[in-house]
């Protein structure tokens, strides 16, 4: 199976991101930073989701999240598939936080059952053939409206352009930069939309020395 070990974010200040990602998510390596200036505007065509076992785990990141500086883009609330609420992190990324259950059993935890990468794009069916001909396996696609990959470690979905953005919650309007780096078994490419890809090996060898070993994190440069 294909597998996505991680994404890079690039920020203007990673320590200070570091910091951020730490305390609100703490998801390890397989969120990393690095440092970029690239010009960027509006919707990044993507948002990052984290998949919790209920409603009360969802507040708790939420919460955390918003107390360190992210905005909220839709407040946590119930809905038809479940409960959750998404949010803008302090520099740009947006985070979609859920549970398809609408009730507590337990105590709140800071447990994630899946990460997902969820790209919006132009054209779906030619990046799905873009992504397929890499080499990643589809688990579930709905014609040009959704494809979802059956990826390891970090799972990703596409969208249209349009249609993740009013997932999110903002308007698909963005120019510049998508400041993410997917770390994959696919290997180093760009797809139609821009997306940069690399190689998970080749991203250890050649940013793995700059780490910030007391927060947990491989802070990439």
């Amino acid at each position: 199976m294909s597998s996505i070990e991680f994404v890079t974010l690039e920020v203007p200040d990673p320590v200070a991101a570091n910091a951020f990602y730490s305390g609100a998510f703490d998801l390890g390596a397989r969120v990393r930073v690095r440092a970029s200036q690239a010009p960027t505007t509006g919707f990044r065509g993507f948002a990052m989701s984290l998949v919790v076992p209920q409603p009360n785990t969802v507040d708790s990141y939420f919460d955390t999240a918003v107390e360190r500086g992210a905005t909220a883009l839709k407040p946590a609330a119930k809905s038809f598939w479940g409960y959750g609420g998404v949010l803008r992190d302090p520099y740009g990324t947006i985070w979609k936080i859920a549970s398809s259950s609408k009730k507590n059993t337990g105590p709140a935890s800071r447990h994630v059952d899946d990460i997902v990468l969820l790209l919006g794009v132009a054209d779906v069916a030619a990046t799905k053939r873009c992504y397929v001909e890499r080499g990643l396996p589809v688990a579930r696609s709905f014609g040009r409206k959704y494809v979802e990959f059956a990826t390891s470690g970090i799972r990703l979905a596409l969208y249209g352009r349009r249609a993740a953005a009013k997932d999110a919650g903002v308007s698909p309007d963005g120019t510049g930069s998508h400041r993410l780096v997917i770390g994959s078994s696919a290997g180093t490419f760009a797809d139609p939309d821009g997306f940069q890809w690399e190689a998970a090996s080749t991203s250890y060898e050649q940013y793995g020395q700059a780490n910030t070993a007391d927060l947990g994190f491989r802070t990439e440069r």
